[in-house]
């Protein structure tokens, strides 16, 4: 297979490691040049499989059957067209969220393919396999217009829309603002794949079902991974009776599949790259200096740029206009960032140094969750991300520095979810940072993900 030749820039800072430079960093084997023939979901996973990238298993290779499937019926398919935009309609937002009719009269005799909900634990391949169907689109769908997003950062995008519409109408509160957002979002792109899918937000809860509803109004075919089931979703939520009818919704036009097949495939390979850099002492602090100077070597680095996220202006202590940015632990979680900002921070820069993380204890609980929140945003945008640790990266939560002896604190909740990860106590240690359900979910998720981006494989990927 030849590759597209998109230049790949390689420094050599040390005997030992290896960095690549570039955002696009096309040099990866997963992306097939136009001559090649045109990639489906069962060949490039079997391409896959056999250059020894990914291992295999039956009920993997039935997943790739179903977006195989859904594939073929992209390939053919014909929505109608979206309707020009209408006047504002005068009944009740809330009527038209909550209206007993509006759920069942909306979504009747759609003629689009049903779209695929692939829910499962951390480590399932759920990302891997929903880039495989993106990434694997016929050529048609760039006519339909097609969309891969982190679902939190879609629903940042939708909250923005409805902002728009409203602030342009005079926030007269008679009409449905979500209609016309849904309207343009499928104008813009008819086949959408959302990453991550939940719902923890009271707000968002209620917006779903009329925004689901008017996308599938509108022909538009989605993809979805969640670590949920559509029955387990905003369980505890308020107001749950209401997100009810958006539960049914999924369930009837997705087919919704379980990926858990027992296998994590995130601890295929184990074996580290020098990204992570434990303890602070100088020498480690001189060898991330070195890293950093290689690779801003070809370029000026600037002080105290000002990046505008929603009206704010967050400061980046060191950055260059080639997208590497330089940080201490207290610059991206010492101040009051939204998952917003870290997403807006990503975006810009593709490589990012992280110096002085502590090991976090219940006087850090808002900073820790703070710093879960960007290893999120930076495993979603494929950032590249070299860190400088006071304890060994995995160990950066856990407030008992004696995990071994004292496994018997753990909860029984947080020991499952463990032994799910394959982490224990002594690997990942004991925190009382978390207690509810998603935090110890969120904390077991980041310390899986920290581990995978500390991997060669993630450190020389393609980061377009």
């Amino acid at each position: 297979m030849s590759f597209i030749g998109v230049t790949c820039r390689v420094w050599r800072v040390s005997h030992t490691t290896t960095l690549i430079l570039q955002r696009s960093f096309a040099c990866s084997a997963l992306r097939p040049t136009s001559s090649a023939k045109a990639p489906t979901p069962t060949s490039r996973y079997n391409d896959l499989a056999t250059k020894g990238i990914i291992r295999t298993d039956d009920h993997q290779r039935t997943i790739v059957a179903k977006l195989q499937n859904l594939h073929e019926q992209v390939a053919t398919y014909s929505p109608p067209p979206v309707p020009p935009k209408t006047p504002p309609a005068k009944n009740s937002f809330f009527s038209r969220m909550f209206g007993a009719s509006s759920g069942s009269e909306v979504v009747e005799d759609i003629d689009g393919p049903k779209g695929l909900y692939l829910y499962g634990d951390v480590g399932t391949g759920k990302t891997m396999l929903m880039d495989l169907f993106y990434d694997t689109l016929p050529p048609n769908a760039d006519k339909l217009g097609k969309r891969r997003v982190h679902f939190h950062a879609f629903m940042i995008d939708v909250h923005k829309r409805i902002h728009v519409v409203k602030n342009s109408r005079g926030f007269e509160g008679l009409e449905d603002p979500i209609a016309p957002v849904a309207r343009d979002l499928a104008e813009q792109a008819r086949i959408l794949c959302f990453d991550e899918f939940q719902v923890t937000d009271i707000v968002d809860a209620m917006i779903l079902r009329r925004l689901l509803e008017c996308l599938l109004k509108h022909g538009v075919v989605a993809v979805m991974t969640s670590n949920r089931h559509p029955d387990d979703l905003y369980r505890n939520g308020i107001q749950r009776a209401s997100f009810m009818p958006t539960i049914d919704l999924l369930k009837e036009h997705f087919d919704v599949t379980d990926l858990d097949s027992g296998t994590d495939y995130r601890k295929i390979p184990r074996a580290l790259s020098k990204v992570y850099f434990d303890p602070i002492n100088p020498e480690h602090r001189t060898e991330l200096d070195k890293i950093f100077n290689s690779l801003t070597s070809d370029t000026t680095v600037m002080y105290d740029r000002k990046l505008q996220v929603w009206g704010r202006d967050i400061r980046i202590p060191e950055s260059t206009k080639t997208g590497i940015a330089r940080f201490t632990f207290d610059d991206l979680c010492g101040h009051p960032l939204s998952a917003a900002d870290y997403l807006e921070i990503t975006q810009y820069f593709h490589t990012v140094f992280v110096t002085d993380v502590p090991k976090m204890g219940l006087d850090a609980k808002d900073k820790a969750r703070r710093f879960i929140t960007w290893i999120d945003a930076c495993y979603e945008s494929r950032t590249k991300l070299f860190v400088l640790s006071e304890v060994p990266i995995h160990l950066i939560f856990s407030d008992d520095p004696d995990a071994k002896n004292k496994d018997h604190n753990m909860s029984d909740h947080m020991r499952s979810v463990m032994d799910d990860l394959g982490l224990n106590a002594a690997n990942v240690g004991t925190s009382s940072l978390f207690s509810g359900e998603e935090e110890v979910f969120a904390f077991a998720r980041a310390c899986s993900r920290l581990v995978q981006m500390g991997t060669r494989e993630w450190a020389e990927s393609t980061l377009s």
